[in-house]
């Protein structure tokens, strides 16, 4: 086992881990910290703590020091350095002609290299624009174009929900979101309603699909037969989260009903009802219809 802290270097970013390297460093410090692409200026969201080895990419870089309140002023000076450079960068850009769109730049704590991020539709020759800025700053360059969904995360905003984006808030990662999951969480597929900000589906039906595929495993399937407490049925729809179906039941006096229950409440025999296909297209066509 490997003592570690877990570093972020911007708000819902990627967590990494360093070596504590017998530094008095707690949850919630600020730390420098030597990174792969220069010393950089962090803040531990995770404190000290022991992981497997397999856990860690090595070699394991160190944590150097405690931010002292001249790391602070350094830190606060490279932010406002890197929004005028960003103003400069536009204008450049504009001036070359290009088309890109300059989201965010950064500086590294040392002032080593300043990173400009930005989205282009396609492949961007940028040499020129490279030459200027490097003589303009007198430090190394990179420009690192991203995708819709790191523009989002950079620039945040107010999602359908009315809450801001998640991955600006506190998703430290993108993972896989399919369509299968809006399926299986019984929203709309009209790409509108499902898509967040940035044009992609959206990242709450990951983090939100495990507590679906547990609720699943119990629901049954719509046209299955069940039990009820007023006699037998078929279960015309389901309501995953709150657990509960509509069963079509046909009472004694010979009438049917549309009835709510909670799955616990009926007992389901896993039978198929036969004139279901029928039932599903007729009542897919009210539906639609509605």
């Amino acid at each position: 086992m490997i003592d570690v802290v877990g570093v972020r270097f911007k708000k819902a970013g990627k967590i990494y881990y360093f070596d504590p390297d017998n530094i008095d460093v707690g949850l919630h410090d600020f730390v420098i910290v030597e990174t792969a692409r220069g010393i950089e200026f962090g803040h531990v969201v995770i404190g000290p703590k022991k992981v497997a080895e397999e856990e860690i990419v090595s070699p394991l870089k160190k944590v150097l020091r405690v931010a002292t309140a001249k790391d602070f002023e350094i830190h606060r000076i490279n932010i406002e350095k890197a929004k005028k450079a960003m103003t400069i960068c536009q204008e450049k850009v504009e001036e070359h002609g290009l088309g890109m769109k300059i989201i965010d730049v950064e500086y590294t704590f040392d002032n080593n290299k300043i990173i400009f991020y930005f989205t282009a539709d396609g492949r961007v020759d940028f040499r020129e624009l490279v030459k200027d800025l490097a003589a303009i700053f007198r430090t190394r360059i990179e420009l690192r174009q991203i995708g819709v969904r790191d523009e989002a995360k950079m620039i945040g905003g107010l999602e359908p929900c009315g809450k801001p984006c998640c991955c600006a808030q506190f998703l430290g990662e993108f993972e896989p979101v399919s369509i299968k999951m809006a399926k299986e969480q019984s929203l709309s597929l009209n790409p509108s309603k499902i898509s967040g900000l940035c044009g992609r589906l959206m990242c709450c039906l990951k983090f939100e699909q495990e507590a679906y595929e547990e609720i699943l495993e119990k629901m049954p399937e719509v046209g299955t037969m069940a039990i009820t407490p007023v006699g037998r049925g078929t279960i015309i729809e389901t309501y995953t989260l709150l657990e509960t179906v509509k069963v079509r039941v046909r009472l004694e006096d010979g009438v049917e009903d549309v009835v709510q229950y909670h799955i616990g409440d009926i007992v389901i025999t896993d039978e198929i009802h036969p004139d279901y296909k029928k039932e599903e297209v007729a009542y897919s066509e009210r539906k639609d219809a509605q």
